[in-house]
Order: structure tokens, then sequence, then C-alpha cells
């Protein structure tokens, strides 16, 4: 047999293997309508948020009170209010007594009267002699003299006022007076006692607004926002429907490890009295983690991946891996849902699109 003819039964003998595995190919491919494959599947777990309401304790206390302090030390001679009175805008409420408030204010009175006196005679003289060097009588040098002097004694005219308006000020320091419609809470010197200037006198309180302060650990800061509604149940009596609440202030956190933080809640008027002991609700919101089983997530070239059923159908949805807890794997993908149903047994024999029976 001659090299060309061997040649081409050897070309002839391959065509025909090309067709044979391209009929293969085709008799293995999957008709249309075929019957669904068996799998098994589970649910997605998790990815909805959660909470468990924390309760904080605090005391009920009036929004708007006050501290109040004399700015003058003397002795107390008087008080004209006691614990418990109710007091108007600028009532009397104490007075001080130190011997030298209205001295240094008559004292200083005096001195600008006799200013006042002395001023207006150097401005007289000014005036006369200013007429009487207009007709050569006077010289310039003098006429100047006079003007300093006027000027002189109106620049201390104007010191001696300063100081006349500073001791009346104090003198009227000595009065402490109610700076807003309120209650006395609280007396914190007694009569003929020495008060230093900014010692704490008494406290006052306004019965328009209530508030609760309760402290939280740093961790609760990023479970709270300005505004936010609070339940605020009384301990005193614990079958009374919890009041709601705002958040007006919330503390910066600091640098300290184990550091409480205050919250400042508002309360509505007329619901918990000053004094009465609350609890007040929070709840941290938590997102639970969205898992699967281990044995739905498949590994390719192109990454992490678990098939979800839909209508009886499976599509290969991409997932990213971030730790494996026990058998679950969690999970984050934009693409799975709690509820979602993810084949674990049978992906070997389904492709994306496939239709799927789950057994």
């Amino acid at each position: 047999m001659s090299i060309a003819r061997r040649s081409a039964i050897v070309s002839l003998v391959a065509v025909a293997s090309l067709l044979v595995g391209g009929c293969k190919s085709s008799e293995s491919a999957p008709e249309q309508g075929a019957a669904p494959v068996t799998v098994r599947a589970t649910d997605v777990t998790g990815g909805q948020t959660e909470g468990v309401s924390l309760r904080f304790s605090g005391i009920v206390r009036a929004a708007q009170r006050a501290t109040l302090t004399f700015q003058v030390s003397g002795t107390l001679r008087e008080r004209a209010v006691e614990l418990g009175q109710t007091v108007k805008t600028d009532d009397l409420l104490a007075r001080v007594y130190n011997p030298a408030l209205e001295p240094a204010r008559d004292s200083a009175a005096a001195r600008l009267d006799e200013l006042r006196t002395q001023y207006d005679q150097a401005k007289r003289e000014w005036e006369r002699s200013r007429q009487l060097h207009e007709r050569g009588v006077v010289s310039e040098q003098g006429l100047e003299q006079l003007a300093s002097r006027r000027d002189s004694l109106k620049a201390s005219m104007a010191t001696a006022e300063a100081s006349l308006a500073e001791a009346t000020r104090l003198l009227r320091e000595s009065e402490l007076r109610a700076p807003f419609d309120g209650r006395v809470e609280a007396l914190l010197v007694e009569r003929d006692e020495f008060v230093a200037s900014g010692q704490p006198v008494m406290r006052l309180s306004s019965p328009e607004g209530r508030e609760v302060e309760v402290r939280v650990p740093a961790y609760m800061l990023n479970h709270v926002s300005l505004s936010q509604l609070l339940p605020v149940w009384s301990v005193q009596d614990r079958n009374r429907a919890p009041v709601t609440g705002s958040i007006v202030e919330i503390a910066q956190p600091g640098g300290v490890r184990g550091e409480l933080h205050p919250v400042l809640v508002s309360l509505p008027a007329d619901t918990l009295e000053p004094g009465e002991p609350v609890e007040v609700g929070i709840t941290p919101r938590e997102t639970v983690a969205t898992t699967v089983p281990l044995l739905s997530v498949m590994k390719s070239n192109g990454g992490a991946s678990v098939f979800r059923i839909s209508d009886g159908v499976a599509r290969r949805v991409p997932v990213t891996v971030q730790r494996i807890i026990g058998e679950r794997v969690v999970v984050d993908a934009s693409d799975l849902s709690a509820g979602d149903q993810v084949v674990f047994a049978g992906m070997t024999r389904i492709s994306d699109g496939d239709s799927v029976e789950v057994r």
C-alpha cells in the first residue's frame, strides 16, 4: 500500500471519530422539559434586626432648676422663704449683711457729688476765662491750664460714677431674688450663718417640665440619638403604664475604660414627680448575621456561591464568606434574605437555571 493511500485512510478514520463524538454530545445534552432534579434544601437564617430592652435607673427632677448663691459675702440676716414654698419671679428670698457695703456705696456717692461740684466750677471758670481771653485779658497758657483742669475733673467724675455703680450693684447683690417662678427645693444655709461669695444658699426648681438623667455604658451610645423616644417606668408603681420620654442630650464618649455616660431624657409635664425613682428602657438594635449551611457553599474560580431555589428553579447566587460557625457559614450576600431556600445536597447534579424538586 502506498504512503499516500495510507494517509487518506487515517484522515477518514479521524473524521468519523469526530462525528461520533459530536453525536454523543448531542445525545447527552438535557432535553427541553426534562424532569426536575431532586435536591435537598434548607432556609437561610438571620438578616433581621433584633434587640432586648435594657433598663437604666434614674431620679426625676425639674427641667428648670437653679442653685442660688450670693455674689458678696456676709451674714445671712434674713430668709424670707421656707422649704417647699412656691415663689414668683423677683420675689425676695434672702438677704445677707455686710458692714462694708453701705458705707462703700455712700462714700462713692459722696465722692461723685464732690467731683461733680468741682467740675461745674471748673467749667464756669474756663467759660469766663475764654471770654476774657478774647479781650486779651487772659493769656493762652492760662486758658489751656483751666481747660486741662476741667477735662481732668470730667474724667475723674466718670471714674467715680463707675465706682458708685459697682458699689450699688454689690449692695443689690446682698439680696437674693427668685430668677423664675418655682418652688424652694432645698435650704442650704441657716439664719445668722456666714455665707461666702458663691456659696450655695438654696435650690429652686420650676414646676414646668420634668427630666431624668441615666448613665449608660459606652457601647450603648451607638444605640441612642437625639429626639429618640424611650419608655419610662415608675419604680414605685410597677402596674402603671410607662410614659414616653425624649432624649434631649447625650454625653460625648470619654477615654476612661468602663466609664458610664449620662443621657438626659425629657419627660411630659404632670406625669412624674421630682424625686421619683424611675427606669428608662433602651433597646440596643443588632442585626443578626445571615447564615447558610456549610454544605451549601460552592467554591470555584469565580468565588463562593450557593444555589437559591425560587419558584422551583435553582439560581446561583454569589456570596462572600465571613466566618464559619460550626456547620453553618456567616455570609454577606445582598441577594439573600432570611427564609430563602438554598440547596445543600444535590448541587453536583444541577446547573444555574435548572428545575428542581425539594425532597
